[in-house]
């Protein structure tokens, strides 16, 4: 299926709702720096440079793009603000196409990995029992059998919390007692969605503060637990982010990276924030996929990512 064929009319106003603050404060901010402009010059790079980086796109792949505008501007001539905003969309994608990374079709799950078992990390309030719960909906409604893995045992309300979703999606969840051990609720999680037929499993884990190395090492057991019933197991460890934080959600990922193989991000909280440019920054600077973004408190509004369509909603001409 051709990616436009699977991107709707509704997947494309959720996005460009949940950006309106980030597009508005990129966007407006470059408009107010063309004025007047007969060309790209030092002084106006020099004032991109500083929207992207308030923008939290961050420094290293901020430059980036200003060497590709620089080059770009060598080349050829801008005569509205229509076409600056075609350039700078056309050179971000195209910073970010150089990544080569496969972009996924809607909450697919590979017919040879059955069960396809998810870890999720990340530390407290970045939406990690909630992106998982809009997850399960998401492979529920895609048509997969689903089980949720109450894995994050030293609070009771994050049991309780992801029990709720459970009960709220309509999929089993499996717990033990606060205080348990994390890695034989894993464990069991794995044992009963196999004895059972699910396509997946999303494992909760406790929300560790990223510069607890003894916490992380903790994963590692949870890993190795599942792999005595999954060989392959996990297979997304997935690191949720929130967003809005701009910067400390580069410095969480450095950490979490750093400490386990996490090979998928989601970025959260999009919507209640000016700093979206941080899903362009973490996408170029750590070579991960960003798998999932949210967009809203509603269980729809979470879409796996598009860079195309992101950047392309960003850079619009037009705002709502």
């Amino acid at each position: 299926m051709g990616f436009f064929k699977f991107f709707s009319k509704e997947k494309k106003e959720t996005l460009d709702k949940g950006l309106e603050k980030t597009k508005e404060g990129i966007f407006k901010k470059i408009s107010r720096a063309i004025i007047g402009k007969k060309e790209i010059d030092d002084d106006f790079l020099d004032e991109l440079e500083e929207i992207f980086i308030t923008s939290d796109v961050g420094v290293e792949t901020t430059l980036k793009i200003i060497d590709r505008i620089k080059a770009r501007a060598a080349r050829d001539k801008y005569v509205s603000t229509s076409e600056l905003n075609n350039l700078l969309r056309d050179e971000i994608i195209g910073l970010l196409a150089e990544n080569n990374i496969a972009e996924m079709e809607d909450f697919a799950v590979p017919t040879e990995k059955r069960p396809y078992v998810i870890m999720v990390v990340g530390v407290n309030g970045v939406g990690k029992t909630t992106t998982i719960g809009k997850l399960a909906y998401q492979y529920k409604k895609a048509g997969h059998k689903v089980v949720l893995g109450a894995a994050d045992t030293f609070r009771a309300a994050a049991i309780e919390q992801l029990m709720i979703w459970g009960d709220r999606v309509g999929v089993p969840v499996v717990k033990q007692k606060m205080g348990s051990d994390p890695a034989s609720v894993a464990y069991d999680t794995v044992s009963s969605a196999k004895a059972n037929g699910a396509d997946v499993v999303i494992i909760d884990t406790a929300g560790r503060l990223h510069n607890k190395v003894g916490l992380m090492k903790e994963l590692s057991k949870i890993k190795s637990v599942m792999q005595k019933v999954v060989p392959d197991a996990p297979n997304e460890i997935l690191l949720v982010l929130d967003g809005s934080t701009g910067q400390n959600a580069f410095e969480q990922a450095k950490q979490f990276v750093a400490a386990t193989e996490v090979n998928e991000l989601a970025i959260t909280k999009l919507d209640g924030t000016a700093k979206g440019g941080v899903v362009i920054g973490i996408s170029d600077q750590f070579k991960i996929p960003v798998k999932y973004i949210g967009l809203g408190e509603g269980i729809e509004d979470l879409q796996i990512f598009r860079k195309d369509e992101f950047v392309k909603s960003l850079f619009e001409d037009k705002l709502s």
